[in-house]
């Protein structure tokens, strides 16, 4: 990829590490970074320099994390420009100032390509950053690469099926599945090749890879981020999501990215939902007081792995010791007798058209020509297929059934919620481990069924449904690991518009328990390595 040529720096990256020793980029946070910069300790240019070289040394080579798509050829340029106004002006640019960002490449950044992890686009490119990338920018964020997805989005267990980027490995184990389909944001920083990251989550595509690699990652309600430039799965239900090591970094990133924007009409909604500042309101103690219900028909034992079961009642109790109020079980009847409502192919035409009609230029500018051009994973091929002929979404009865039923269920839980005085749900965010790369059917029960309902499967445990077929808040956190090293989530969801009391609660689960640990197939770099 032409843009490898950045790492002709290699040289320059390796002088970074060297003055960098007192400052180990390794899980530094943007506090740690900025106090670095404000200090003279170190420059952006420096820590993007060693940012790279971890991607040289470590993502197509060593361990082949392969997370990175294309590298921003710029960065170093850009980089330098934002150190060289902080020496004109002594102050920072904004609240992410010289700090390395990692994009999930279904997002449109000027300068690179986006391919939506599909071949037929690699040498797409956008012609104007998407709103969400805009204000990264503004804030003094260096997009540092765009990184691997499933193709169009579409996955979650295992983040490999991708003609264009192929295996994504879980850095803490590689033989192991990164989940998806934001793979590559969650190994990309679990790995130490960027500060915070931007996943996308439709069916729990931020939550998945935040759990499977030790990240804090939050889906926000939909309509509290713009979803303009973003390649689109299902509209109903998708939201770009911030991705970071610690709760801290991903709730600056997230007053970063909040907002209204005029060209997604779901984002009008936010108005008077979105505090001054998410981060500002993290404190140690955010648990005290806080009703928590455990949904437990969300991870019943007959289909969750004993393991995520074991740790989850040490999870409970880490909740009390912390100061939460655990209200155990918590039920909504609704869960178990109204179907779960669908994402349609429907839905994913009629979306993708939309965002098709604004990206002019694009090859195979529609969803017959994608179909027919068979450049698609052989996974995809029988969706796409299906969605050249489906009805336009506003036609579709059962798209139309789904959406109702969506709304029976946010009426539901917003009834028990109340009722029982619940501040928030919390449940594992994936009831077994990792699946092994490549490991795409392996039934997980006794009682073996044929395709195409041959499941529970490893690839079909995940319990991120409940918040995106609510449309609510929802993240991941850490919360211990499993055999092999594999990492575990807890995930917390809350009402609609609940971002800051979900991501306080999970502060202070954080702060309690401290369970991120970088992975051991990517340590810090020593001198003269390559």
């Amino acid at each position: 990829m032409r843009s490898l040529r950045l790492l002709a720096g290699c040289a320059l990256a390796l002088s970074a590490v060297l003055r960098l020793a007192a400052l180990s980029v390794e899980e530094a946070t943007i506090a740690d970074l900025h106090a670095a910069y404000l200090g003279g300790q170190s420059s952006a240019r420096e820590v993007t320099a060693a940012y790279l070289a971890r991607i040289a040394a470590y993502d197509k080579k060593g361990p082949y994390i392969n997370s990175v798509i294309n590298l921003n050829p710029k960065a170093l340029d850009e980089a330098a420009a934002i150190d060289a106004q902080l020496a004109a002006t002594g102050k920072p640019v904004g609240p992410l100032h010289g700090i390395p960002v990692v994009l999930k490449d279904n997002l449109d950044a000027v300068g690179m390509p986006m391919t939506n992890g599909f071949q037929g686009w690699k040498n797409y490119y956008p012609p104007t950053d998407a709103p969400l990338v805009a204000k990264i920018k503004a804030a003094g964020g260096i997009i540092i690469a765009k990184v691997s997805l499933s193709e169009f989005a579409m996955g979650g267990g295992d983040n490999i099926n991708s003609v264009l980027g192929g295996f994504t490995r879980n850095p803490y184990n590689t033989a192991y599945a990164t989940g998806g389909s934001s793979g590559g944001t969650g190994a990309a920083l679990a790995a130490n090749f960027a500060v915070v990251g931007i996943g996308t989550d439709t069916g729990g595509s931020v939550r998945m890879p935040a759990a499977h690699n030790a990240l804090a990652g939050l889906r926000p309600t939909v309509g509290l981020v713009s979803r303009t430039g973003v390649a689109p799965l299902d509209g109903h239900r998708d939201t770009a999501g911030p991705m970071a090591r610690t709760v801290r970094d991903m709730a600056i990133l997230l007053d970063v990215i909040a907002g209204p924007d005029p060209e997604d009409a779901a984002t009008a909604k936010n108005a008077g939902h979105i505090p001054p500042s998410y981060a500002a309101l993290l404190k140690k103690d955010g648990l005290k007081g806080a009703r928590l219900g455990v949904l437990r028909q969300a991870f019943k034992p007959a289909v969750t792995d004993p393991v995520i079961l074991a740790n989850f009642e040490k999870t409970i109790a880490e909740l009390k010791a912390a100061g939460a109020e655990v209200i155990d079980p918590f039920v909504v009847p609704e869960l178990d007798t109204i179907p779960r409502p669908p994402q349609t192919r429907s839905s994913f035409k009629t979306d993708l058209t939309a965002w098709i009609a604004k990206h002019p230029g694009v090859p195979y500018p529609s969803v017959k020509e994608l179909a027919e051009a068979r450049l698609v994973h052989p996974l995809h091929q029988a969706a796409f297929d299906e969605a050249v002929n489906a009805l336009p979404a506003a036609e579709d009865p059962r798209t139309l059934k789904g959406r109702k039923d969506e709304q029976t269920f946010r009426d539901a839980f917003n009834r028990e919620m109340d009722a029982a005085n619940i501040d928030a749900l919390v449940f594992p965010t994936w009831a077994q481990l990792p699946a092994i790369n490549g490991d795409r059917n392996t039934q997980i029960t006794d009682d073996p069924k044929p395709a195409p309902n041959a499941g529970p499967t490893h690839l079909g445990s995940s319990l991120t449904f409940v918040g995106s077929m609510l449309q609510w808040p929802a993240l991941s956190v850490p919360s211990g690991y499993a055999g092999e090293g594999l990492p575990l989530g807890l995930q917390i969801l809350g009402r609609a518009w609940d971002e800051a009391k979900i991501v306080t609660f999970a502060y202070a689960y954080e702060q309690a328990t401290r369970y991120r640990r970088p992975p051991p197939t990517v340590p810090p770099l020593v001198p003269g390595q390559k």
